[in-house]
């Protein structure tokens, strides 16, 4: 199974030619895909009527991953990890992260510039 991260889903929304998008790539190979409780809310949280209706179409058919405590105690692993280095992202990311983490998930992104900075985190490009 692959964790999808926001920008993945976003991308393949907003492409007029779907088959150029890393989710068209991604679902050549798999077909086992989910996405963490956080980007649920990230998409859902800024659709209009119409748009909430593709959404939520599609997400019909994708897991969604809880945060839950196993997820909470890597989350404060990787926030103290990067905070010591100076390295913070954005919380959304963080916890992100930590579910695939966490669920021994691989994590699609197109979110580089964060995502690399997290160790243990198995990053598909």
């Amino acid at each position: 199974m692959i964790l999808l991260d926001t920008s993945v889903l976003i991308e393949m929304f907003r492409a007029k030619d779907k088959t150029s998008t890393f989710f068209y790539r991604l679902s050549n190979d798999n077909n086992d895909f989910a996405i963490s409780i956080l980007t649920h809310y990230e998409i859902l949280r800024g659709c209009n009527s119409v748009q909430d209706i593709f959404w939520t179409n599609f997400l019909k058919h994708i897991k969604v991953i809880p945060f839950d405590l196993k997820s909470s105690n890597e989350a404060i692993k990787i926030y103290k990890q990067l905070k010591a280095q100076n390295q913070m992202i954005d919380l959304a990311d963080l916890f992100i992260a930590a579910a695939a983490i966490s669920h021994n998930l691989s994590l699609a992104t197109l979110n580089l510039k964060h995502f690399n900075r997290i160790p243990n985190l198995h990053i598909l490009k």
